[in-house]
């Protein structure tokens, strides 16, 4: 199977869903503004397929990228479409999600395909597909609807990581000011637990995201994996695909473990043998209908913060080698 195409699955499975980029925590610094960046139109957003330019403040938002809604609700805007979960994960009931609502629930958009005519019928003064995954075909079709905002690479590497993508978002809704504050308080959330937890600094975390049986060491290049990255741990910064027989390579400080059951994990021999997993130096996240899960696929200034006060203190037992669970 492609990587790519892997990507996509392992998108949709979590979050949809979903869920790329390298940065994370709370030390990046904010990025020049680009035309418009002040919240005045027109504004012009270079993505994959070229560039978008929006003229005036959008107020009929379609969120089409896997985890968009949620940047677009981060920023105070109810979109009037959503892109929907694949699998078990409840998505339009997640607890993240702002309260009261904004307004009324987004209408779901079919995952597997983009469905054009039913974001035509929304009327939208904008589409966001900042991770979205669109070929140029679709981005076209699309671009004749509204104003469209693709992914910034053509197959999904190098994404925009959350706080690009918030700041992406901001210039696209005429929303540049209340996005640097909520990129503000999000860094703040990791600089508070990365100096509530100075163990974290320098050790070496492996994320093993099992997707149809199949393990991904994921890097930084991955959003999921930027959480921790964010924590201060080091994250190698490109994912890979493993063999069974090569679960070894994912010995570290501290392995995390999504996409499958403790007992599914323990009774592969390879994994069972590997040096962390023994010591009890190892997270078990649970399978991609949690909570947890969903929060780590959005990856989104409402969802990190959830993720980390989740996984923080498990983090901790790790490396005290207690094995912890979700």
């Amino acid at each position: 199977m492609s990587r790519p195409l892997r990507r996509t699955l392992a998108a949709c499975a979590v979050l949809l869903l979903a869920l790329t980029g390298c940065s994370s925590g709370g030390t990046d610094e904010p990025a020049a503004p680009a035309p418009g960046g002040d919240g005045t139109f027109p504004v012009t957003i270079e993505h994959a397929f070229g560039s978008t330019t929006i003229d005036r403040k959008p107020e009929r938002v379609v969120a089409l990228g896997y985890n968009e809604a949620d940047f677009v609700m981060a920023l105070g805007v109810q979109p009037v479409g959503e892109r929907e979960v694949i699998g078990d994960f409840p998505y339009q009931q997640r607890p993240w999600q702002p309260q009261p609502p904004l307004g009324p629930t987004p209408q779901s958009l079919a995952s597997a395909t983009v469905p054009v005519e039913q974001i035509a019928a929304l009327q939208p003064d904008i589409i966001l597909g900042v991770y979205s995954f669109l070929d140029r075909a679709t981005y076209d079709r699309l671009s004749q609807i509204a104003p469209t905002v693709a992914q910034p690479t053509e197959d999904g590497t190098n994404p925009a990581t959350w706080d690009e993508q918030t700041r992406i978002t901001g210039q696209a809704l005429g929303l540049p000011q209340e996005a640097d504050r909520v990129i503000a308080e999000t860094r703040k959330k990791f600089d508070d637990v990365r100096a509530a937890n100075p163990e974290f600094a320098g050790k070496g975390l492996s994320m093993d995201f099992v997707l149809e049986g199949s393990p991904t060491d994921l890097g930084t290049d991955d959003l999921r994996a930027q959480l921790f990255a964010g924590l201060g741990f080091t994250v190698r910064p490109d994912s890979r695909n493993l063999s069974l027989e090569q679960q070894g390579q994912l010995d570290n400080d501290v392995l995390v473990v999504i996409g499958r059951t403790k007992a599914d994990a323990l009774a592969d021999p390879v994994f069972a043998a590997i040096p962390a997993v023994r010591e009890g130096r190892v997270v078990y996240l649970g399978d991609f209908g949690t909570e947890f899960a969903g929060a780590l696929g959005y990856s989104s200034p409402l969802s990190l913060g959830y993720a980390i006060d989740t996984v923080a203190p498990k983090l901790k037992d790790a490396l005290a080698g207690r094995a912890p669970e979700l």
